[in-house]
């Protein structure tokens, strides 16, 4: 799929036409190397996840368009997830990074408004004793990013558990005019991006990059920075290409990996003949 074919607006619509014209080879693939996890999602069962995750935005918790979605998760395929079910529901995503917590990074911008904060497990203890960031909050869910999908280790009162909940929704959802292209999606470094805006950038990253379907990214990058938010998410979709997410990134891993998963391009990782960790592709 070219990264121009026909004129994809949002990035919604960059998932369905993906969907509708390669719906099993792999979209996203994540590797999480403190825990030895793998996990790989076809671009069908990725936009599965996201429209449940859409409709329980939606659904289960009454957000209505235009309204903040606080993430505070990590470099994750489930990241990856609610970022795309936020733009598909008309919402607008701001990524905080969970190792903000302690340094003073971790409030969001325009904190005096009410948003929906999503928040992995392993911060979820501090987020709740953060009177800033919890108390903005109008829902906070958990995520336990457990890899076969299991609920929360223990939920807190006044916290919907992710796991437990998402399944119970349909794996169907039809974006609303609320999704328009120039609708507000993204906030990310200060920086508020639309969803036209957002693909504009993917198509731009699509010719800097030099990637097309045949490619497999490999990523080790933040989703708190635009760079990351494309190479993670947006250039692969608008591209045809898939992506590898890593977490815990474990160095001795990195030449095997680049073998096994047949990678052809690599961003956030230093290599032999960069190492800025900007992207490059391999020889």
């Amino acid at each position: 799929m070219s990264a121009h074919a026909g004129a994809a607006d949002t990035p919604a619509e960059l998932l369905r036409r993906r969907v509708a014209d390669d719906p099993s080879r792999p979209l996203v693939t994540f590797y999480d190397d403190a825990s030895g996890e793998r996990v790989e999602l076809s671009a069908r069962t990725f936009g599965n996840w996201v429209a449940k995750t859409a409709n329980f935005l939606v659904d289960g918790l009454a957000a209505e368009p235009g309204a903040r979605v606080v993430l505070v998760l990590p470099p994750h395929w489930q990241t990856a997830v609610w970022l795309m079910a936020c733009w598909s529901a008309g919402l607008v995503a701001e990524p905080v990074d969970p190792q903000d917590f302690g340094r003073g990074g971790a409030e969001p911008a325009g904190a005096s408004d009410p948003y929906i904060l999503a928040v992995a497990q392993e911060v979820l203890d501090d987020v709740l004793a953060d009177e800033v960031l919890a108390g903005g909050a109008e829902e906070i869910v958990g995520l336990s990013l457990h890899a076969l999908g299991g609920p929360l280790a223990d939920c807190p009162p006044g916290v919907t558990d992710y796991a437990a909940e998402v399944r119970a929704y349909g794996d169907r959802f039809v974006p609303g005019p609320e999704a328009a292209s120039e609708a507000p999606a993204l906030n990310v470094t200060k920086a508020t991006l639309s969803a036209a805006e957002l693909v504009g950038a993917a198509r731009g990253a699509v010719e800097k990059w030099e990637l097309d379907a045949r490619d497999r990214l490999l990523v080790d990058m933040s989703f708190t920075t635009l760079d990351g938010v494309l190479a993670c998410l947006l250039a692969p979709l608008a591209s045809g290409a898939s992506v590898i997410i890593q977490r815990n990134f474990d160095k001795a891993a990195l030449d095997r990996r680049l073998t096994v998963e047949h990678v052809t391009v690599v961003a956030g990782t230093s290599g032999p003949n960069d190492e800025s960790g900007s992207v490059y592709r391999l020889p």
